[in-house]
């Protein structure tokens, strides 16, 4: 059985992509490395501290050495580490939301990308403009803020939580062409909009980012 690495920054993020890897990876072990004080370390100062990145290439590295082919990033905010960390490993080292800014600048050129948490919107939104760029193509790029919902979430409040995601990312689909979840614990959420008020495709990280996944390590095994 072939092995792939999952580096979290939410400890809740590891039965949701165990679930999406026995329906799509069937014949690969996850070795899931969480560490919860990187994204609650920037939340805490508002910037990448020195050594964050190794910190995140340390976690990869410890999954490479468990005997991971490839290893995923599935925390949004820490994306902009993964070149530093990249050079701790000798596998591939993917972010999780990279298959789904390529999804979305396919189907549009107005695009909406929504969070909970500010960290995210900046690097969501560099990654699409950055992938539309090797695309060739010109995206605007519009972000929503969910003030409130992940301070509702900290303290219990999933329904608060779930109610302002569900507002914004109503009024969000009404003016873009797609909207991009920035955080993967927002799916839930859309996936309960009901469909006749589904203005625009509404896409998330964690499934597409587990087919790429798929695709990496399929590649890997031809070329050997």
């Amino acid at each position: 059985m072939r092995k792939a690495g999952m580096v979290h920054s939410v400890a809740s993020l590891v039965p949701v992509f165990n679930g999406l890897a026995a329906e799509l990876l069937p014949d690969t072990e996850l070795i899931h490395l969480v560490d919860e004080g990187l994204l609650k370390d920037m939340i805490a100062t508002g910037r990448y501290g020195p050594r964050m990145g190794r910190r995140l290439g340390l976690l990869a590295s410890f999954a490479q050495e468990s005997g991971a082919e490839a290893v995923m990033l599935t925390c949004s905010s820490l994306a902009p580490l993964i070149e530093e960390a990249r050079e701790m490993v000798s596998v591939p080292l993917l972010k999780v939301d990279e298959a789904m800014a390529d999804e979305a600048v396919g189907l549009g050129s107005h695009i909406g990308v929504i969070a909970t948490l500010y960290t995210t919107l900046e690097p969501t939104s560099g990654l699409i403009q950055e992938r539309a760029a090797l695309k060739g193509r010109e995206v605007q790029v519009e972000t929503v803020l969910c003030e409130g919902a992940f301070e509702a979430l900290r303290r219990g409040d999933a329904a608060t939580h779930d109610d302002i995601v569900s507002r914004r990312l109503k009024e969000l689909m009404e003016r873009v062409e797609v909207v991009v979840l920035a955080q993967a614990s927002m799916a839930r959420v859309a996936d309960g909009v009901p469909e006749e008020e589904r203005r625009a495709p509404v896409l998330s990280s964690p499934r597409l980012g587990v087919q790429r996944l798929k695709e990496v390590l399929d590649g890997l095994v031809r070329r050997r």
